[in-house]
């Protein structure tokens, strides 16, 4: 009989694929990144004054960090978790790469009279020793809702780098924190783009570490001044959700099967006028039911 070499033969594929190129592929086939300047524009619409915000009392309970550890919050955005970090007390350095979200972080910090929060303007591709952001430099590394980074494993050894003895992120389970799949589905769509704590926790693993997961739900409710608002709001997310993988006529049949839905789905919104969490006023159209998003929360200690 011929020998058998299946087992010589066999290559696992969890470990020998290479999961940050993969991740660099995903990243081509999906839309380009989100600039500085486009953050700085969407900063008007963001506060940190979401309280009680589930999201954030979920992700700094799993974080555990300890009484008088320093922090490293990258992508702090307008502070929703540094803010509340300062006001415990916490030594926290804050970088965004957007001046317009350091923006309304100060404000958050001067109205609530935080004085050890350290606001700093920084991107991920930026040289960080240089800018004082060193090895060990912190107890504990956080990066809430922003690594759309271009070089994943990068990001994540930056922030192993900065830490001492515990590192925290969260990212996307579903296609993107943007995309509902609902209708995407209801579409006769699926995003093939997505998945991004796979591969976060799968270059960690392979880099020796022990990622830890636990899963973070958003509630978030969607309004809309009308049927064609909602239309434009749902074809982009379509567009981005699926790239270059639909061609135009099953795009345009796609667009079809939005419509319908969307008719069958907008209600009126007994809220409208009313402020929304970031204290702008609902518009007179929701979707029937809210959306959930699910965040996968990783942490690794050193």
């Amino acid at each position: 009989m011929p020998e058998n070499n299946t087992s010589e033969s066999f290559v696992n594929p969890l470990t020998a694929r290479d999961w940050n190129e993969e991740w660099k592929r995903l990243q081509q086939a999906r839309r380009r990144f989100d600039d500085a300047s486009y953050w700085d524009k969407r900063s008007a619409t963001f506060t940190s004054k979401d309280a009680p915000n589930p999201y954030v009392e979920r992700f700094l309970e799993l974080a555990g960090i300890r009484e008088g550890e320093t922090v490293f919050d990258m992508g702090c955005g307008t502070g929703a978790l540094s803010v509340p970090l300062g006001k415990r007390g916490h030594k926290v350095v804050a970088a965004d790469f957007s001046q317009g979200m350091l923006g309304q972080l100060r404000e958050a910090l001067d109205r609530e009279g935080v004085r050890t929060v350290f606001p700093k303007q920084m991107s991920w591709a930026d040289d960080w020793p240089s800018l004082g952001v060193r090895p060990g430099m912190v107890d504990v590394a956080l990066a809430s809702r922003s690594v759309a980074t271009a070089d994943l494993r990068d990001s994540l050894l930056r922030l192993t780098d900065v830490a001492r003895r515990r590192v925290c992120v969260t990212l996307a389970t579903g296609s993107s924190p943007r995309t509902d799949e609902r209708i995407l589905n209801a579409m006769g769509l699926s995003s093939v783009l997505g998945r991004d704590y796979l591969y976060a926790f799968n270059i960690l693993a392979n880099e020796g570490l022990r990622p830890e997961v636990s899963y973070i739900d958003s509630e978030r409710t969607d309004t809309f001044d009308s049927l064609d608002d909602a239309y434009d709001v749902f074809a982009r997310m379509a567009d981005d959700a699926v790239g270059e993988t639909v061609g135009a006529e099953e795009r345009a049949e796609a667009l079809g099967r939005l419509r319908s839905w969307l008719e069958e789905n907008l209600v009126p919104n007994e809220r409208a006028g009313q402020p929304d969490k970031k204290g702008l006023p609902e518009k007179s159209l929701r979707l029937r039911e809210p959306r959930t998003v699910t965040w996968a929360f990783i942490a690794w200690n050193k």
